[in-house]
């Protein structure tokens, strides 16, 4: 029996338990975007499916609702595939092992999907319900939205008639996204020449960070296991002598680094400068990283490859130099980051260190000036500096008839009006706007906690309530 079974709205989760069988991380959505081909063919919808393996379908209005306006319902198919550090699955080739736990789903070891499954599973739920009324419904399903918003960036939305978007792809049920940042990713490398290295070769590794969504939780002021792990390294070559051998952190551009792995030479005084800082480090983030472990293992002396010290200390210095976190705050909306960057992925090569930075702002300046700094320090430190998938904000409209509607039924629901607010987080509206002119937008979704992280869970009765009221919009478009 599947385990979402006898769950309520039940055909919501039918779908959402099927599509966690099918392994859908960004960069591997070719399967799922073929399921969703094979439901458009099975339910007889107009689709389109693009090289990008983007998915159209379209659900033209039943008898007496051909006048009325068309919706668009829009999400992304992909997701962030992390997993604990004891988990063994592959999930590049294996579905997710769900559970309920306290009215959540949540899947064993790993991160749900719930951003952003769950809106695919809304949107098939809609387009197989012959007994809903319902005018023209287009659904957009993009790929690759956790890495750079590419496939909206890259789709081609000419065939759509409508001009009121509901994004799904929000995780917190009574708040109305209306805007958002804007961003892009930067890609740094710094070439190294690597020499036979002799003395103490000792493991330095950062584990059990909270972590957390690069835009949602930049905030919170939690660790990023790569600085660190660096700033351990800083303490290290300011004391003694130490070299690089190995460094990696991070596994996703848009999630805080939960660990970073590394190996060292180091001399004696490096060592014990090391394990000073680990313990004021783990001091200093007791509250946001209370699981956090520095573990520091001097493995004995060997011979080995690695970075020189004179690169080594470059290496050092440039992460330190490197801006991180939160830059500025919102001057027009209160608690909202305006402007922040994330070290997402680390990795010490043959012949460089590669790293990735992924900026946000909700100011096209104050984004082009960050993206001016990170480049600046980079090239600095002699490294190649590159920009990949950068994406427009999503401007907040004044005035909006849909997100009146919205704000409407959503009250005569719930007895109470929805928050209507801005995120740092980046949302695809903005990349579709540009596409679509005149495009209105909305993004909502039920509740969700953890995203990012195996400690995901997605709310049972706030997926219900989220798709009730999905329907009621629907049933009502004028």
């Amino acid at each position: 029996m599947a385990v979402l079974s006898g769950q309520k709205p039940e055909r919501v989760f039918h779908y959402f338990e099927e599509i966690c069988n099918i392994p859908h991380p960004s960069y591997h959505e070719e399967k799922i975007s073929a399921y969703l081909v094979d439901f458009a063919k099975a339910h007889n919808l107009e689709y389109y499916q693009d090289d990008l393996y983007n998915v159209i379908m379209i659900k033209e209005a039943s008898e007496g609702m051909e006048n009325a306006a068309p919706i668009i319902l829009q999400g992304h198919m992909d997701m962030v595939a992390e997993q604990d550090d004891d988990c063994t699955k592959d999930m590049m080739t294996e579905g997710l092992d769900l559970e309920i736990v306290d009215g959540f789903v949540t899947a064993k070891g790993t991160t749900l999907g719930g951003d952003d499954g769950i809106a695919v599973a809304m949107a098939l739920a809609i387009l197989e319900d012959e007994e809903l009324k319902h005018p023209r419904i287009e659904v957009i399903i993009t790929v690759s939205e956790e890495v750079g918003m590419e496939g909206a960036a890259g789709i081609d939305v000419s065939m759509l008639k409508g001009r009121n978007l509901l994004n799904l792809d929000s995780e917190e049920e009574g708040h109305f996204l209306a805007g958002c940042a804007g961003g892009c990713r930067m890609d740094v490398a710094y070439p190294f020449k690597k020499e036979t290295l002799k003395g103490a070769l000792v493991s330095v590794n950062v584990k059990e960070c909270t972590g957390g969504h690069s835009g949602a939780e930049i905030d919170k002021g939690r660790a990023n296991a790569t600085h660190i792990a660096n700033r351990v390294f800083a303490a290290g070559v300011e004391a003694g002598e130490l070299c690089l051998v190995e460094f990696k952190g991070g596994t996703k551009d848009n999630a805080i680094p939960r660990a970073a792995l590394s190996k060292v030479v180091a001399s004696a005084e490096a060592i014990a400068a090391m394990e000073a800082e680990a313990k004021a480090i783990i001091n200093e983030y007791a509250i946001t990283d209370p699981a956090m472990k520095i573990e520091i293992n001097n493995e004995g002396d060997a011979e080995v490859e690695g970075v020189n010290a004179a690169d080594t200390r470059k290496i050092v210095e440039l992460l330190t130099c490197m801006p991180n976190g939160v830059q500025t705050m919102s001057h027009d909306i209160e608690g909202l980051v305006e402007t922040s960057l994330n070290l997402g992925i680390l990795n010490l090569l043959d012949t460089e260190l590669k790293f990735s930075c992924s900026l946000r702002s909700s100011v096209d300046s104050a984004k082009a000036a960050l993206m001016r700094k990170v480049s600046m320090v980079g090239k600095a430190f002699g490294c190649e500096v590159s920009v990949h998938g950068e994406y427009p904000a999503w401007e907040y409209l004044r005035e909006s008839s849909f997100r009146d509607e919205l704000v409407k039924i959503y009250n005569d629901m719930n007895g109470e009006e929805p928050i209507v607010e801005a995120i740092h987080a980046g949302v695809e509206c903005g990349l579709l706007a540009s596409k679509l002119e005149g495009l209105d937008a909305v993004s909502i979704g039920p509740e969700m906690y953890d995203i990012h992280t195996p400690k995901e869970r997605l709310s049972i009765a706030s997926t219900e309530r989220i798709y009730n009221f999905v329907r009621r919009v629907i049933e009502t478009s004028m």
